[in-house]
């Protein structure tokens, strides 16, 4: 069995304030992490018992998990077993990157976001610089408020060609695009109308279920993060007999960690082996790259 778990235990604090975010600012108190750590611990005792299949793990927290050691480590661990395919997670960068030595690197997978209202751009482009030292393959990316469009250009000008930078859109009625808006945050980013599109999904096949999971830190597993609808714990023992194909309940998904599982999109074909942290199999300003972004949201 290959298996994709997305894992997001109760840890929910960040060192970041975004305005935007419920979680700016949040400080959790010792007993929580305490407990974060405890369940992380177990996490990676099941992922170490599967021997028998090919698992991906993949870190989305509420908060900021890299600067916390226990993460790092966490990730380090995991690029060490045999069967463990890829180790990512989410991130905003802001830590040291020093325990990467202590990584398999080429099985290691880092999403990261630039927020510019709290890092200045030069410390952002020097730690992508460390990742892409040490052979870390990354994506970075920003949230596509207006506001930001300037910075956005900058950084995808002082980034290096071969990484790529993606636009989150604002969805919430928070910043309303036109389409000049839109014109120019696919500029910096042809798969901008991918993710500025909720994608019909009732109905739809996904391989949400079956072979991604998305597992909370008492190891209640759902079939995404968006659907919460329990298949049951990880730490069962019978819990395998709850993987099996499920179509999609809810009518449209318009976050990137949910709809690039939905089968009929082929984003899987798009980001190839990059699909966790979210690095496109070939450069995306190339011609058909763009045509067939245009695709995709058109689907």
């Amino acid at each position: 069995m290959k298996l994709t778990v997305l894992y997001r235990g109760p840890l929910s604090g960040c060192n970041y304030g975004c305005e935007y975010c419920p979680f700016g600012k949040w400080k959790q108190s010792e007993e929580e992490l305490t407990k974060d750590r405890a369940d992380l611990e177990r996490f990676l005792q099941w992922v170490e018992s599967r021997t028998q299949d090919t698992v991906s793990v993949f870190f989305t927290p509420w908060g900021e998990a890299l600067i916390w050691p226990w993460y790092q480590q966490a990730l380090a661990r995991l690029t060490h077993l045999p069967h463990v395919e890829r180790a990512a997670v989410q991130t905003n960068l802001s830590c040291r990157l020093d325990w990467l030595t202590d990584c398999r690197t080429e099985k290691l997978g880092i999403w990261a976001t630039y927020h510019p209202e709290w890092m200045k751009r030069s410390r952002f482009l020097a730690q992508c610089q460390r990742l892409s030292e040490q052979g870390v393959r990354h994506s970075a990316g920003m949230v596509g408020f207006r506001r930001f469009a300037d910075e956005a250009e900058a950084l995808r000008r002082e980034l290096p060609e071969d990484t790529y930078l993606w636009i989150n859109a604002v969805k919430d009625g928070l910043d309303a695009y036109t389409p000049e808006d839109v014109e120019r945050f696919t500029r910096i980013d042809p798969l901008f109308p991918v993710n500025n599109t909720r994608h019909p999904s009732l109905g739809r096949a996904c391989r949400g279920g079956e072979s991604v999971l998305s597992v909370d830190g008492d190891g209640t597993a759902y079939r995404c993060h968006f659907i919460k609808e329990p298949l049951g714990n990880v730490y069962a023992p019978d819990f395998d007999a709850a993987l099996k194909p499920r179509p999609c309940s809810k009518d449209t998904c318009g976050c990137h960690i949910g709809y690039v599982h939905l089968e009929y999109l082929e984003l899987d074909r798009v980001f190839g082996s990059g699909l966790l942290e979210r690095v496109p199999a070939t450069r995306l300003w190339t011609g058909g790259a763009q045509r067939s972004a245009s695709r995709i949201s058109q689907s």
